[in-house]
């Protein structure tokens, strides 16, 4: 045995050792122990590999158990009532879904201020990786109760949150780096989208498309064999009604391009106009001065009353995506007051538009106002009925062929793309679902095409423009995103000299001898900071004996360059030492008091030891 391989091998033994004492101090169930003793054991690809099976297997399961869940509860109030107690269930159902999400919030989980995938975004980029706990069933209790009652919002960002809290907690519990944090989450969510739509690859582009936007990783297997998990799951769990899966489809014939091009332009005008209304309807909550109870009985009664006028909008709404993606169009309106008009050309093409139209109002309402649940199924569903009012219009219009089918299934991607500012992953999503691989070029179209118009009209996600500019989220600007990885507390030098302001030139004379530093703070009897002083600032008066006790520190100090506030962060901070052309500057909190002194030179070390760490060399 080489020596390298007998070192590596005790300290292995040492390390699990170390992990089984400390551990064995508190409750530890007894599979913590074994992943312990085999992370001792393999090196760090194959534990890597290890856990990314885990955690993809239990993102997977908890996406399979809340699909099914809310599956069936939306089967037995769609198709095993009648009519009539559909109405009151329509009334009730959101009503109490919303209200119930509140209540749950308010008692067991003392409020929350984020939500959904901003959330994740927001943890990646402030807080190590580190998601709480609570996040690993919170979501999804709030987000069953929410849609399972009829909340019209989607299951899949609590579901891709469950799982990247998954994945986080599981990298803290056995003591993994950042890196490896990151990548366990980014599998979570990984697993839990690819177990939501059986469709592995999807789950791998949501990941490289929003999780991991600013993010160098060269460790992709932890999330192929989670996304693969996660989908085997799916597949021999879940039973084909409750899978989002289309198998009418017409072949890609070049002719209809037309089509797909002007889709693509109608999805991209859709998509702006649907975060329009969720960014104004979340302005509406938030300047709302009620209590969290009241937000959520209005948001109740409005998602109640939408659903009695359009049951579409119940719940996701995949159910009724795929009888339109598979040509029973004209059951949509059999749940509703519509089916007591007399059946014309024109009705189903204004319900269908409606039904379009009142999504993004139904879907900001249901999350605004309380509820919990996310933009993925509403963005789906709303494509695939705005593909279906296009071919409906085309067909009023004269024109003959029109592929209504592929046209619902590549009007998902389309919306779905320019809401989330994710093609890829709308591409092959849809692609997965459809087994449609043939539509590549439609879909293609259809997804860049609104993507790009979207992306003139905000260069980032508006759901995500606050964060990233108040710089609590990681954008493409990789030198930024380090900057967001140093935390003020760490650079700050809290034992630094300070003087008052009325002491003499003699105490400031003995505070140089006895600190050693050519730097003091000066501040008053409540410890406001005052000003400055250098070595520079006394050198013209410190060898005259006769002013030592005649000459006050106020007439020496001298006014820093600039103030730093604790609360800012790394990137305004840089920005300040350049304008100010200094190596030091003081930091305060609020109310002035001194905190500290914080140095560029601290900055750029830490900033190099991140960016060592940062990148896989």
């Amino acid at each position: 045995m080489s020596q390298y391989n007998y070192i590596r091998k005790y300290h292995s033994f040492f390390r699990f050792k170390r992990d089984f004492e400390q551990y064995s101090l508190k409750k530890v169930r007894s599979y913590e122990l074994v992943i312990h003793w085999l992370h001792s054991k393999l090196n760090r690809n194959q534990f890597l590999l290890l856990s990314g099976i885990l955690v993809g297997c239990a993102a997977g399961m908890a996406g399979v158990v809340l699909k099914m869940l809310v599956h069936y509860i939306h089967y037995v109030i769609t198709y095993k009532v009648h009519f009539s107690t559909q109405v009151i269930f329509y009334i009730v159902f959101p009503f109490l879904g919303i209200v119930l999400t509140t209540l749950i919030v308010v008692w067991f989980f003392k409020g929350q201020s984020r939500k959904g995938i901003p959330a994740i975004l927001h943890e990646i980029a402030l807080n190590s990786s580190l998601i709480p706990p609570v996040k690993m069933y919170s979501q999804i209790l709030q987000s069953a109760v929410t849609v399972g009652l009829g909340g019209s919002a989607g299951l899949e960002s609590p579901i891709a949150v469950t799982g990247a809290a998954l994945g986080s907690n599981y990298a803290r519990t056995y003591r993994l780096g950042y890196k490896e944090r990151t990548l366990l989450l980014a599998a979570g969510a990984t697993a839990g989208i690819a177990a939501a739509f059986n469709a592995p690859i999807a789950g791998m582009m949501f990941a490289f498309e929003i999780l991991l936007t600013g993010v160098v990783f060269s460790d992709f297997m932890p999330l192929i064999v989670a996304a693969v998990c996660g989908s085997l799951l799916s597949k021999i769990i879940l039973q084909e009604e409750v899978l989002f899966h289309f198998e009418s489809r017409t072949p890609f014939n070049y002719h209809n391009v037309p089509f797909y091009i002007v889709l693509g332009l109608l999805c991209g005008l859709y998509a702006r106009y649907f975060v329009v209304i969720s960014k104004r309807i979340e302005h509406f909550f938030h300047q709302l001065k009620w209590n969290a109870l009241r937000k959520a009985m209005l948001g109740g009664l409005l998602v109640s009353a939408l659903c009695v006028a359009m049951p579409p909008l119940f719940g996701e709404g995949y159910t009724v995506v795929k009888s339109l993606a598979n040509g029973n169009g004209d059951t949509i309106l059999l749940n509703s007051f519509f089916r007591y008009i007399p059946m014309q050309s024109w009705m189903l093409l204004v319900f269908t538009g409606c039904v379009c139209l009142l999504k993004a109002f139904a879907t900001s309402i249901t999350i605004q106002s309380g509820g919990n649940g996310g933009n993925f199924a509403p963005s789906l569903f709303a494509g695939g009925f705005l593909g279906y009012f296009f071919s409906l219009l085309c067909m009023q219009l004269g024109f003959t062929e029109v592929p209504v089918t592929n046209l619902v299934i590549v009007g998902m991607a389309g919306v779905m793309a320019g809401v989330m500012y994710a093609p890829l992953t709308a591409i092959f999503l849809i692609a997965e679902s459809s087994s449609g691989y043939d539509l590549f070029i439609p879909l293609m179209i259809v997804a860049t095409g609104s993507f790009l118009m979207n992306k003139w009209f905000s260069p980032l996600s508006p759901e995500l423009t606050d964060l990233a500019r108040e710089g609590k989220i990681f954008t493409r600007e990789h030198d930024k995103n380090i900057l967001l990885l140093m935390k003020m507390e760490d650079l700050v030098e809290t034992e630094t000299p300070t003087i008052h302001v009325d002491a003499t030139l003699r105490q400031v004379i003995e505070l140089l001898k006895k600190d050693g530093r050519d730097l003091i703070a000066v501040v008053n009897q409540q410890h406001v900071l005052e000003g400055m002083i250098t070595l520079d600032d006394i050198r013209p008066v410190m060898f005259n004996p006769e002013k030592y006790d005649t000459l006050t520190v106020k007439a020496l100090m001298k006014a820093p360059p600039a103030i730093v506030y604790i609360e800012e962060n790394i990137s305004t901070v840089i920005k300040k030492f350049d304008a100010a052309h200094a190596w030091d500057l003081p930091v305060v909190g609020q109310d002035k008091r001194l905190v500290g002194i914080i140095a560029k030179s601290s900055i750029l070390d830490k900033y190099r030891s991140l960016l060592q760490e940062y990148s896989e060399g």
